[in-house]
């Protein structure tokens, strides 16, 4: 898939145009040209081509029309379909000659997680079976909405919608019928997080900047439904106006203090010897300044804050018996399998041996 930043006096027909253009002459360079989104407000496009390598599509480009692409990335053709609904172009979309066709590929993401908090209170199977009933339901609202499933685990989804009003709605609704469905919420809790963006941005990945903000949303700022700056400016421009006090927006600052502490947090977190220091020297904050810009976005004391981390990589690796208790302590961060299972009993309620026998 390549992006191209479009100048403002380009149109719907024009883009139309150069893509007859490629698939007049893809066969010269081994492509095939197999749709496009076209985004007039934005003044994107992103084509998505077969090709044998990016220096092929690049030379398709600049013979056919001479729009060479700014980035390139290589991507998952079902994937791409489970984002953006398709993977051709449209039947008859616009003018039968062309196929004019306008369709943005600027997507609102929600990503849903659900969170054990005691696993000493909690049937294992019961608990089970209430995570298949959420993805169940969480299937049918998604779609209500329009919405798609990009992807799904036990306790994670990922939503794609074209929307940001019916991806309100929907984290509405999710939240509603997982209340309904779920164990008290002193043994298990939903999250939701609400970010916008593009296919391709900066990274290699499609969607890979805007996944990656909707997941420290979920994961890490304290609230019910968690959105980014730019969902708040979407909600403003399309007068969406939300009163709920389980909705939290995050700004622009405190988003770029999220990607940096979590940046940190993904290559340290599993140090032994990881300390507060540690984090006011990459963050470059003191460490009071520290402290509060935690507690304001977690609602947790740092040391907790590592700690819970910690414990969810634990509870990961547990469930996929990927090593024993010992290994598994030294693996997330402990220097005593003592210590853990000590910290795993605060956090879950329950021992990791006992807990290791129920999985």
């Amino acid at each position: 898939m390549d992006r191209h930043d479009l100048d403002e006096s380009i149109n719907a027909e024009h883009v139309a145009t150069i893509h007859q253009e490629d698939l007049k002459i893809e066969h010269e360079f081994g492509c095939k040209g197999l749709t496009y989104w076209f985004d007039d407000q934005r003044k994107t496009a992103f084509c998505l081509i077969k090709a044998p390598n990016k220096a092929a599509l690049k030379e398709m480009h600049n013979k056919a029309h001479g729009a060479i692409p700014h980035s390139i990335i290589e991507v998952d053709p079902n994937v791409v379909e489970s984002f953006l609904g398709r993977i051709e172009d449209p039947v008859k979309a616009g003018k039968e000659q062309l196929n004019v066709i306008i369709d943005p590929a600027f997507r609102v993401l929600l990503v849903v997680d659900v969170f054990a908090l005691r696993l000493d209170s909690i049937n294992l199977e019961t608990y089970r079976n209430k995570l298949k009933n959420c993805y169940s339901t969480l299937q049918e609202t998604v779609k209500k909405y329009n919405g798609r499933v990009v992807r799904g685990s036990q306790c994670s989804y990922l939503c794609s919608f074209r929307s940001v009003a019916e991806a309100k709605d929907c984290s509405f609704d999710i939240r509603s019928a997982f209340e309904s469905i779920s164990l008290p919420s002193d043994l298990m809790y939903m999250k939701i997080g609400l970010s916008s963006g593009v296919p391709i941005a900066s990274g290699e990945e499609i969607f890979e900047e805007t996944i990656k903000l909707a997941e420290r949303l979920c994961q890490v700022v304290s609230g019910q439904i968690v959105v980014s700056s730019d969902i708040k400016e979407l909600f403003e421009n399309e007068h969406i106006h939300i009163t709920n006090d389980s909705v939290r927006y995050v700004n622009p600052s405190d988003e770029k203090f999220l990607h940096a502490l979590m940046d940190f947090m993904d290559d340290s977190w599993n140090r032994a010897n990881l300390k507060v220091h540690d984090f006011c020297s990459v963050l470059g904050l003191s460490k009071s300044q520290l402290y509060r810009k935690i507690k304001s976005m977690t609602g947790k004391s740092l040391n907790t804050f590592i700690r819970e981390f910690r414990m969810q990589k634990a509870l990961t690796l547990l469930d996929r018996q990927q090593g024993n208790i010992s290994e598994i302590a030294f693996d997330t961060g402990f220097n005593s399998p003592a210590y853990f299972s000590k910290c795993f009993f605060e956090t879950f309620g329950t021992l990791p041996s006992d807990y290791i026998r129920r999985v």
